[in-house]
């Protein structure tokens, strides 16, 4: 009851050093692999899900868009994993950690905007300024066309760091509030110890879905300028 609320968010350390590399690098070893011909139920289970989450976010993107589905795959697959793990107890979730969810989103999203002002650039330059604007409102909105483009990443990470964070910290509170009514009311507990149960459930949902929310809006960016 001692610990502190925000001590599942604190990167850990082995012997000083920061583990946070070694845990980001763990959930890549849990997914399966088989060197046979004939795959296992779990292996080919795996496959569909990987081509069926492709083909809905590739199926929108031309065919130089498509050269990044190796890479959006994998991204969903790692973050889905990292927020699945991070739900375990006494686990650590990166994901958490806006810094890191920043190192993912900005690369990706810089990526697709110099590739659309390097083949596209007509097209890219026209997103800061609608057409039929009247001409004094074109300097304010092409400030805010400009604005609007650069704060792409932080809302990126800031949802996908919001998101985690809040069900991490209500899943803290309800466990503890389960731990503490434990010795003054058992039928209470038993209550809330159902909605703890049901709100992890949800939180896998959520691990799942922001996952496949935050793949999909790069996604949609690399779409814009392709």
């Amino acid at each position: 009851m001692n610990e502190n609320l925000f001590a599942s968010f604190i990167a850990p350390t082995i012997l000083g050093l920061p583990a946070a590399v070694l845990i980001i690098l763990f959930p890549p070893l849990l997914i399966p692999t088989s060197k046979y011909l004939i795959n296992n139920r779990l292996i080919t289970t795996q496959q569909w899900l990987i081509q069926l989450t492709s083909k809905q976010m590739m199926a929108m993107h031309n065919t130089k868009g498509r050269t990044w589905s190796l890479m959006l795959v994998s991204l969903i697959i790692f973050i889905a994993t990292t927020n699945l793990l991070g739900l375990l107890p006494h686990s650590f979730t990166p994901t958490t950690q806006l810094s890191m969810n920043l190192a993912m989103a900005i690369p990706l999203w810089a990526g697709a905007v110099i590739m659309g002002f390097r083949s596209k650039i007509k097209n890219a330059l026209a997103h800061f300024l609608p057409q039929g604007t009247p001409t004094p409102l074109i300097p304010m909105l092409v400030i805010i066309e400009t604005i609007s483009l650069l704060i792409q990443p932080m809302a990126l990470a800031v949802r996908l760091t919001a998101n985690i964070t809040a069900g991490h910290l209500l899943m803290h509170l309800i466990g503890s509030a389960t731990l503490a009514m434990s010795t003054i009311n058992l039928p209470s507990t038993l209550i809330i110890f159902t909605i703890l149960i049901l709100l992890t459930i949800l939180e896998i949902a959520v691990a799942l879905i922001q996952a496949y929310v935050f793949t999909l809006l790069v996604s949609l960016y690399l779409h814009d300028n392709t």
